[in-house]
């Protein structure tokens, strides 16, 4: 897990003014990706899907996820044990809400995902705990369900 920003070779950073990135998320795409925001458990997408297929960043379209990582955490959020690559998200330390944990970031854009957790399943032992807002489906059946 990379807790730095991966070099300019490994991906294209996008930046947009914050209008742009308003232009085109929705508000709560917006509040979630752009503003550190939190879903309630059980609400969001993507936290029962069962269909295969990659998960994407909702902002930029960064590739971050593949259904075979995805499990049952319980939660009500979409969990993960792995990203498609160690160079597709970025952490760092988030000490809000009175608590310490480590947030999860796309490492493209910088939009928030969620945070990760030492308590997830083999191989990794981690649980990516992600907005499933900040996310997008493209299952391997070909038939889009963006957010």
């Amino acid at each position: 897990m990379s807790t730095s920003a991966p070099s300019d070779a490994d991906h294209t950073k996008v930046v947009k003014s914050e209008s742009e990135w308003r232009s085109c998320l929705t508000p709560e795409q917006f509040r979630i990706a752009r503003q550190a925001g939190t879903e309630r458990a059980f609400t969001g997408p993507y936290w029962d899907e069962k269909r295969a297929g990659l998960y994407s960043c909702v902002a930029c379209g960064t590739p971050l996820f593949r259904s075979e990582s995805k499990y049952n955490s319980g939660t009500g959020w979409p969990s993960f044990f792995q990203p498609v690559s160690p160079e597709a998200v970025v952490t760092h330390e988030d000490v809000s809400h009175g608590m310490r944990r480590i947030e999860v970031r796309c490492a493209s854009c910088d939009s928030h995902l969620g945070h990760v957790f030492p308590d997830g399943p083999a191989p990794t032992g981690l649980r990516f705990c992600m907005n499933g807002t900040a996310l997008s489906l493209k299952p391997d059946d070909g038939a889009d369900r963006g957010v």
